[in-house]
């Protein structure tokens, strides 16, 4: 994990979502400016919900970044490609296996999430959300359909650099 929020990076994370965040246990990656852009969070949330996703993107002008591709029919797509394509649909599986292996590494034993990561892992494709906030934390190269929707995106933080979309500047 990059780092534990400080109360700036909650402060932030609460005017990107509009709400206060839940549990978040670090800021597992920092748009170019340096504002947080995803956290994770524990498998299973304080009040005893639980919660398989542990990559969550909060910066406003990615998730409108992803939002926008998500339209576009690469979804779709690469499912397709997931039943055709054994190299893709094997470096998914270990996307899927790395990113229980990370949120495992918090020692938390959730029966409800286990086997359950997030996107639609690892068969099926549901999620740019998740797969792109996995790759922006785990880095390139360990989600492939992750990687492919980053790099589909516009710089998002060269429009308007992590301003905050709350009801004050809309």
């Amino acid at each position: 994990m990059t780092n534990k929020p400080t109360q700036d990076d909650l402060d932030v994370i609460q005017n990107q979502l509009g709400r206060t965040p839940r549990d978040v246990h670090a800021i597992s990656y920092r748009c170019p400016c340096g504002k947080p852009a995803v956290v994770a969070t524990p498998p299973r949330l304080s009040d005893g919900t639980p919660f398989p996703t542990f990559y969550y993107a909060t910066c406003p002008r990615l998730t409108g970044a992803i939002s926008t591709l998500e339209t576009t029919g690469m979804m779709g797509e690469m499912q397709n490609r997931l039943g055709e394509e054994r190299d893709l649909a094997t470096k998914y599986q270990s996307a899927h296996d790395q990113y229980q292996a990370a949120r495992d590494e918090l020692g938390m034993d959730v029966q409800e999430v286990k086997g359950i990561t997030a996107g639609g892992m690892p068969d099926r494709v549901k999620c740019l959300h998740s797969l792109v906030a996995h790759s922006l934390s785990a880095g390139p190269g360990v989600n492939p359909l992750g990687d492919e929707a980053l790099a589909a995106l516009p710089k998002w933080w060269l429009t308007d650099p992590c301003e905050v979309v709350s009801e004050e500047n809309k």
